[in-house]
């Protein structure tokens, strides 16, 4: 419903001596545990972060936005058990009329109370031609699209400085790109 707003209680987030509130990441990939980490200390600050193996249940490469958000309700989900909230993120291409290739990159961010999923975006940024023929036409993953278009070396460029960081020279790096998702679900929440 418009406006809700999620209710933990005090003794939820650790205050009066109780156990920490503990929200579990959908992930063990560094750079998305340090990304939700920094957003949701704001609201959290004395939670504790557990990164879990939660799979997607959808294609290693996501294609569109349903299999985007789909991607990160999996997820967050499949990682929710003895915590108070479990946290996801999913990049995926998602289709954009009007852009040079027809697609763009984008993260979305799951977080789940137990009962109700709240969702938000991230910024989206258009990946080179060949990246994205590579991965549309020919089902790659984005790293290995990365390494065959001659952009890095890097093996797990998703778990370093992303493809946006290759694209912007380090201005930007996948850690920038990842936390305005998790923001956008914490508005989703009233946070």
């Amino acid at each position: 419903m418009p406006g809700h707003h999620v209710l933990i209680r005090d003794s939820q987030i650790g205050q009066g001596g109780d156990a920490p509130l503990v929200i579990r990441v959908g992930s063990l990939n560094p750079v998305k545990l340090g990304a939700i980490r920094e957003v949701m200390l704001g609201p959290f600050p004395l939670a504790r972060f557990e990164p879990v193996s939660a799979p997607s249940e959808v294609p290693d490469q996501p294609l569109g936005i349903e299999e985007t958000l789909r991607g990160a309700k999996n997820r967050a989900r499949n990682a929710f058990a003895g915590c108070t909230l479990s946290v996801a993120l999913e990049s995926g291409l998602i289709e954009v009329p009007g852009s040079n290739t027809g697609y763009m990159n984008l993260t979305a961010c799951a977080i789940y109370d137990g009962r109700e999923m709240y969702l938000g975006l991230g910024p989206a940024f258009e990946l080179p031609p060949e990246v994205t023929r590579l991965v549309v036409v020919e089902g790659l993953e984005l790293d290995p699209a990365v390494r065959r278009a001659g952009l890095t070396e890097n093996e797990r460029i998703g778990y370093a400085q992303g493809i946006i960081g290759v694209l912007s020279g380090g201005r930007v790096t996948r850690m920038d790109y990842s936390r305005p998702a998790v923001s956008m679900a914490l508005v989703r929440m009233g946070l």
